[in-house]
Parts: C-alpha cells; sequence; structure tokens
C-alpha cells in the first residue's frame, strides 16, 4: 500500500515509517499538516495515518477535508488523547480508526493491515499472474510449491509489476510508484533492483518473467 504518515515528531516518526516500509509499504512520511494536505491533493493514498496535532493543519481537519472531497481511503489517528469525547470527535471527522501513543509498532501494523482489508483497492492477501503468487502479508512469491522471501523494496517492485502486468512501466512510472516522497533514487537503482529481483525468482525458474523492453522500461510477462 502507499501510506501518507503525517506526524510532527521526528522520534516518533522515523520508527513508524521504518515499520512500514519494512512490510512492504510505501509511506510518504510528513511533519507539516499543510505540506500534508498538499500531497493528499496530489497523490492517491490507500491508507492515512494521521496525528491528531499538526503544525498549520491539524489532523482531524486534515481527515475533515479529505473526506468532504469525496475521497474514502481508510484514516488511522495518532494521538495522545484517549478519552472518549476526543475519540467520538475523531471518528465522527470521517477516522476509521484510532490509536493512542505512545504507539506499539506491532499493534500499528495490525491496525494497518485490518484498514488495508477496507480500501477501495483491495483486492485479497496474494496477487498471482499465471502460476506466480505473491503473499502481500508475508512478502514472499511462490511457484509450483516453492517460495521464495522478498526484501520489502524487492517486493513492492514485483507488486507495482504484477498490478500491472503485461505493461511496459517507464523508469519514470517505477521511481514514482516505488519512492517515497522526498526520496531521490542513484541513477542504477531501478537497474539494481530489477536485477535483484531476476536473481530471486530465478530460484523459481521465473527470471525471465522481468523483461527489459529497451528504450522503453520493463514488463512482467509469463515466459512462453
Amino acid at each position: 500500500m502507499r501510506i501518507l504518515l503525517v506526524e510532527d515528531d521526528p522520534e516518533q516518526l522515523e520508527p513508524l515509517q521504518t515499520v512500514l516500509s519494512q512490510a512492504g509499504h510505501i509511506v510518504d512520511g510528513l511533519q507539516d499538516g499543510a505540506i500534508a494536505q498538499g500531497m493528499i491533493a496530489q497523490r492517491d493514498y490507500d491508507l492515512l495515518i494521521l496525528d491528531w496535532m499538526l503544525p498549520r493543519v491539524s489532523g482531524l481537519s486534515l481527515c475533515q477535508q479529505y473526506r468532504a472531497s469525496g475521497k474514502t481511503a481508510p484514516v488511522l489517528m495518532l494521538t495522545a488523547r484517549d478519552n472518549t469525547l476526543d475519540k467520538v470527535a475523531g471518528l465522527d471527522a470521517g477516522a476509521d480508526d484510532y490509536l493512542v501513543k505512545p504507539t506499539d509498532l506491532i499493534e500499528l501494523l495490525a491496525r494497518v493491515r485490518a484498514l488495508g482489508r477496507r480500501s477501495p483497492t483491495y483486492g485479497g492477501e496474494t496477487l498471482s499472474l499465471a502460476d506466480l503468487t505473491l503473499h502481500l502479508s508475508s512478502l514472499t512469491v511462490e511457484r509450483s510449491g516453492e517460495a521464495v522471501e522478498l526484501s520489502s523494496r524487492e517486493f513492492q517492485l514485483l507488486e507495482y509489476l504484477l498490478r500491472h502486468p503485461r505493461q511496459v512501466l517507464s523508469r519514470d512510472q517505477i521511481e514514482q510508484a516505488l519512492w517515497a516522497w522526498g526520496d531521490e533514487p542513484e541513477s542504477n537503482a531501478i537497474t539494481t533492483l530489477v536485477r535483484r529481483l531476476r536473481q530471486r525468482l530465478s530460484a523459481l525458474n521465473a527470471a525471465d518473467w522481468v523483461e527489459t523492453v529497451y528504450g522503453m522500461g520493463y514488463r512482467l510477462c509469463p515466459a512462453p
């Protein structure tokens, strides 16, 4: 999933962003509500995680504006406010769930998985093309009874390719899809990542499924 995470405390933002990224998600991590407001207008997200108290625009206001715009992705509120009236205010603003800080990372991941199942883009716990199956919760890919574990970045690339099977995807498209806001990949990052994914798939005799279309990009297509 692509997640917008807005938390103004960098000491809390960094571990949250790290654990979500390690779980295979692409996370745009921000500390300012007004910047988040602009990002919401520019990009589509599968999940929003919003701290209640933010500079310039509060998480509560962001949630209200998000719902008023007609967008339906789940929203998880993070806050130190734990009384009933505050919880009701957050839910009435359009939040789907509520997590009190300090945040337990294991519980956060469980909430994210549960909310992901509510996302309009949710299509199940696996993605498949022919006899190749990617398991979204375990970051493993399987074929003919054999399974291979992927790194978070390899998983993100294969997931993106599986969501666009047989479609030629340019380097720019892959960069926009896989790298979080503010991150700049090195010039050879995509080439290196494709090579690593092919190495993983070679254990399943599927390395040649990731095709290079010279001058255009890459596509995932079962070998004939």
